[in-house]
């Protein structure tokens, strides 16, 4: 692989930083820099300037109203995001959905929900894990009853991730008892605003209710929301998977926050010095940046191979798993950057409009929160043991 970009890949690169230098909205990417909690109505404020632009799906192909980039303009858009510190791109509907849909949907899902997605109109969430049913996802017990034109759901799911913003779902459902369990489970597309949807928030250690557990009792889908084939849900699922386990690789989130930890070392003394000049410290930094160059070199190769139409598999998993062990340990060299100041956390100063202010340097306000979000990193989207276990069979044929 040409690691040096063309120079149309430079000319794209230079169009994506004057963009975002003239349309990323100051007060965003300020609250981004500072790690203050972005509200729905800035995620949309968000959404709908890329989309106007045309850049909002830089992943989808061009037929279905996306950007049709290959893999290395959309690496380079997503390394610009970051480093303009814009807000993240909500992935379910765009990264998520969105390519199961154009893969395994019928036309008129085609037709009626990809473009909702891209208008903002609808705002999707995820229904896979379930009490008991994590990681270990086909052991999910919601269940899809048929019954006429409908299926009748019900069941429960948890840590659904802004599902206190979502106005429609997709799940896993049961929908056959018989066989192996990943045979009688089904992709089903629900609207939360049916009777007998409730929301209830979780809130997580840093103080935010960033997740939820979604009651599903006796909710009538109509059949035309199911995709694919009734009992084929497995199928798509996993496919789905690979894409969300790739994005979980978070480069772009990574190299922010290196960046971000090497400014605070500067900014940090150690015994009369600034703190980057210390060599312990140094060099865990130093490990983390080549740990993080490798992996970004093995992103492009997977996204390359999605681009190519082929669904990646335990390669996903690798990345998932150095993906998410990278960014939690710059989260915890940037508390150990922060020193003392990180002790007095208080979640509310991070909120629009608190007039608490930090203790200390400004960097300091969201040091602790971050490490604590990002503890979750590991453990979503299949925990990193479970990536093992599926790159010891796949790959080592253990």
């Amino acid at each position: 692989m040409d690691l040096n970009y063309t120079d149309e890949e430079k000319a794209f690169r230079d169009e994506v930083r004057r963009f975002l230098a003239e349309k990323l909205p100051a007060r965003l990417a300020d609250k981004v820099k500072q790690g203050k909690t972005l509200t729905k109505q800035d995620h949309e404020e968000w959404h709908a300037i890329l989309n106007e632009k045309g850049w909002l799906a830089g992943n989808w192909p061009k037929k279905f109203g996306g950007a049709g980039w290959d893999a290395v303009r959309r690496h380079i858009f997503e390394d610009e995001m970051t480093r303009a510190a814009a807000p993240r791109i909500v992935p379910f509907g765009l990264a998520m959905l969105g390519p199961v849909l154009q893969k395994f949907g019928s036309k008129e899902q085609q037709e009626y929900y990809l473009p909702r997605i891209l208008n903002g109109d609808d705002w999707w969430c995820q229904g896979y894990s379930e009490p008991g049913a994590g990681s270990d996802l086909a052991s999910v017990r919601t269940t899809a009853v048929r019954d006429g034109d409908h299926y009748v759901v019900n069941g429960q799911k948890t840590w659904t991730t802004l599902g206190q913003h979502a106005n429609m779902i997709f799940c896993l459902v049961r929908t056959s008892k018989e066989g192996k369990p990943q045979e009688g489970i089904s992709f089903l597309l629900v609207d939360m605003n049916s009777p007998g949807v409730k929301v209830r928030p979780i809130i997580l250690i840093d103080g935010e209710p960033e997740v939820n557990e979604v009651f599903f009792d006796d909710v009538r889908v109509p059949v035309e929301n199911l995709v694919g084939e009734e009992n084929k849900g497995w199928t798509y699922a996993k496919y789905l998977l690979t894409h969300e386990r790739t994005n979980i690789a978070g480069v772009g989130f990574a190299n922010a926050g290196l960046e971000n930890l090497k400014r605070i070392a500067r900014a940090e003394r150690s015994n009369g010095r600034p703190l980057i000049e210390n060599p312990y410290f140094a060099a865990r930094i130093a490990r983390v940046e080549i740990d993080l160059m490798a992996m970004s070199i093995t992103n492009l190769r997977v996204i390359s191979q999605a681009a190519a139409g082929q669904a990646p598999g335990a390669e996903s998993s690798m990345l998932k798993i150095k993906g998410t062990t990278i960014r939690q340990e710059i989260n915890a060299l940037t508390r150990t950057a922060v020193g003392p100041y990180a002790m007095p956390f208080v979640s509310e100063a991070l909120e629009e409009g608190s007039n608490l202010g930090p203790i200390g340097p400004g960097y300091a306000a969201s040091a602790t929160a971050q490490y604590l979000n990002n503890r979750k990193l590991s453990i979503y989207g299949g925990s990193n043991e479970v990536q093992r276990t599926i790159i010891s069979k796949a790959i080592l044929e253990l």
